[in-house]
Formats: C-alpha cells, structure tokens, sequence
C-alpha cells in the first residue's frame, strides 16, 4: 500500500490559495463591507471550501491584518526603493506620485478596504499600521521641504496629505477612464497639489505602463 503524502505536503499543492483567499477577502469587503463577509463568503468567493481557510489564517481578522499589512508594505517598499535610489529630490518625489498611482490603480479594491475598514482592526493592529503609514507620509514630507522652503512644517504635511488625497480618490468612484489617462491626470493634480513640477525627464513618460 502507497503512503499517503504528509499534511504539508498537501499544503503545498497549492501555493496560490493564500493569495485567492485575501483577493477574494478584498472584492467582497469592497463591495458589502468586511462586517458582513464571512469565512464561507471569502472560501465560495476563492473557489475553496470555508474551512480551507483557517490552514492560512486562524480568523477573519488575521485575513483583514493581511490585507491592509501587504498594502502598506508595498507602498513602505515602493518608498524605500525610491528614496535609496541616489535621485535628486525632485525626481524623488515625482517618482513617490507615481508609485502611489501604481498602487491605487493596480491594488485599488486592497487600498479601498484599507481607507474604509482600518477601524475594524483591534487596537495594537490599527495603531501598528497608522505610525506606519505616518512614517511613509513623513518620507514624502522629508523630500518636498528642500523643494517648497516658503511652507512651514504644517504646510508641508497639508500638501503631501492633498496630493495622495488626489491620487485616492480614484479608489471611491469608477471613472471610467482608461488606467494610463487616470494615471495621467493624477500625476498632474498631485503634482499640483505640491506646487512642483516633474522632471523633464519624466513629464514624458507615462506614469502607467
């Protein structure tokens, strides 16, 4: 008689599951509220059965930690990169406007559960992600201030928090446009809301690929 394959080894059969369960998690918050998802929800959504899910997370709020963590961390890393690069700071900062956009554009339904659901989270989490996404509002501010040296501290952190606001609120309505002229447009009002313009450079290239 053949020996049966171990429980990891099942578990590896599917290395993409993980991924089906927070995009699935994802389409259904956006679209009802994560309030009212539930796990047999997110399983049907993901194509698997609801129990599948706690061999990757012990509860509906470790799927929502997931979530709002990886988005984060994308934008953290996105940031990082950036600001590691040598650019100047202009090109650095055009260059965190269009990261920005990318990941509004591509991880919009992740980013639309983030701004609507961050309140849901216990305590400890939602505390955790909102020092980290002020560090990351902190990085753009550090980058603008030789820029703009008329505006004052506060003014600074206004602009930064106008300009992502700008890039934002695509994630609230469906403008129909197509991603590299939504891309377009926002690079040009967060830039705006800045008071900078982009490198000669980069006013050429598309913001979206």
């Amino acid at each position: 008689m053949t020996a049966s394959a171990p429980s990891g080894a099942r578990r590896r059969r599917d290395p993409g599951r993980r991924e089906r369960i927070l995009a699935a998690a994802a389409e259904l918050a956006a679209r009802r509220g994560f309030h009212t998802v539930g796990m047999a929800d997110i399983g049907a959504e993901a194509g698997i059965v609801g129990s599948g899910i706690y061999r990757h997370f012990d509860s509906k709020d470790a799927i929502l930690i997931a979530l709002l963590d990886g988005v984060m961390s994308r934008l953290q890393a996105g940031a990082g990169e950036i600001l590691t690069s040598g650019a100047d700071d202009r090109t650095a900062l055009s260059a965190l406007i269009r990261d920005h956009i990318r990941v509004a554009i591509q991880d919009r339904t992740v980013l639309a559960v983030y701004h609507r659901e961050i309140h849901n989270l216990p305590e400890d989490e939602r505390r955790r992600l909102r020092r980290a996404q002020r560090h990351y509002i902190e990085e753009w501010v550090h980058v603008l201030a030789p820029l703009r040296r008329d505006l004052a501290d506060g003014e600074l952190r206004l602009a930064v928090h106008a300009a992502v606001g700008a890039i934002q609120s695509t994630l609230f309505f469906r403008s129909g446009l197509a991603p590299e002229r939504l891309a377009e447009l926002l690079d040009e009002m967060a830039h705006a809301c800045l008071g900078v313009t982009a490198p000669a450079a980069l006013a050429s290239e598309p913001a979206v690929t």
